[in-house]
């Protein structure tokens, strides 16, 4: 169990890092388009948003995951009854919000597209299509496989004697 601890929370670690990169990325693109005044430059709405969310989800995962798997190893050591049953409600609680997650990026990935495609000639809307696509697609792409090592996690919790 360990191991698979280990392995989770350093996936969990390195697309925290992912989301702050990527939510750079998107602010730096969001000042290039509108510094250039590129004709989709409302794009940078949508961007700087979700990039916003993903720079402090990321963030605050990041800080906390070391200190979390240390209490975790801890108490797996001393108590493992405890930490089945803690990690367990825990974990259901974060696969019952992908499911959400995923919803709203869907949502999100629809409308975008929409925008695109039956606004195209109005450069505020077609912008906005596009950067809601870039955003919601990305994210979508890394909540599909943080639910996949969520799943793979909780099934290990679920294999703790007790």
């Amino acid at each position: 169990m360990m191991n698979q601890m280990g392995s989770y929370f350093a996936a969990e670690k390195q697309e925290s890092l992912l989301f702050i990169t990527v939510g750079l990325l998107a602010v730096g693109l969001s000042v290039w388009l509108w510094m250039n005044d590129h004709r989709l430059k409302s794009m940078a709405y949508p961007l700087v948003a979700i990039a916003l969310m993903q720079m402090v989800v990321g963030a605050s995962v990041y800080l906390r995951t070391d200190t979390q798997l240390s209490t975790l190893s801890a108490q797996l050591q001393l108590t493992p009854k405890a930490l089945k049953a803690q990690e367990t409600t825990r974990m259901q609680a974060v696969m019952k919000n992908f499911s959400i997650y995923k919803a709203v990026e869907m949502v999100l990935l629809i409308v975008g597209v929409g925008l695109i495609a039956f606004l195209q000639r109005h450069d505020l809307a077609a912008g906005i299509g596009v950067g809601l696509v870039l955003q919601a697609a990305f994210t979508l792409a890394l909540d599909i496989f943080a639910e996949a090592r969520g799943a793979d996690y909780l099934s290990a919790i679920g294999a703790i004697p007790g």
